[in-house]
């Protein structure tokens, strides 16, 4: 789909297609809405004017579209819609070790269970080692500063999946 093809798209079809790029039904709205885009960097930039300016409900909503690091399976099954792009972006995950798959799973769920979210981070270009060195690293902030983070690497994963949108 190019810009154009966007652009003219009904108000819930770009809802749709937004939806495939961030979980967040308020961002998509609001996108659907500022159309037309005079070109990609205006709509980046709509993104991530509006992103920053939400707050945590429209996060954890946002975060709720995401597969856990590493559970590749349930890509299969509740991601079906962001599949390809999900698997794409963990693709670092299909080369891991036992070792390090099974601690990414307990620290993934120690994190959600302190901070009530799952682990978020775009993972595209990153190995499990390297996803498991940054789930550490993150494992022992407060709550605020992580959602802080969590929230930043969403607009990331937002960022390249809008660009992906327009590539297909």
């Amino acid at each position: 789909m190019n810009l154009s093809e966007l652009n003219q798209l009904t108000k819930e079809q770009a809802q749709q297609e937004f939806y495939k790029c961030c979980a967040c039904r308020r961002l998509c709205q609001e996108l659907s809405e500022a159309r037309p885009f005079k070109d990609e960097k205006d709509l980046l930039s709509k993104a991530d004017s509006l992103w920053k300016s939400y707050s945590k409900s429209e996060f954890l909503e946002a975060f709720r579209g995401h597969s856990k690091i590493g559970d590749l399976d349930s890509l299969k099954k509740k991601y079906a819609n962001t599949r390809q792009w999900s698997q794409q972006e963990q693709s670092g995950m299909k080369a891991v070790d036992e070792q390090t798959l099974m601690e990414l799973m307990s620290l993934n769920e120690d994190y959600e269970n302190r901070f009530g979210f799952i682990f978020i981070v775009c993972a595209t270009g990153k190995s499990a080692s390297e996803m498991l060195s940054i789930l550490k690293s993150r494992i022992d902030n407060n709550a605020a500063k992580e959602l802080h983070i969590a929230a930043n690497e969403q607009a990331k994963i937002t960022k390249i999946r809008l660009e992906k949108l327009l590539w297909e």
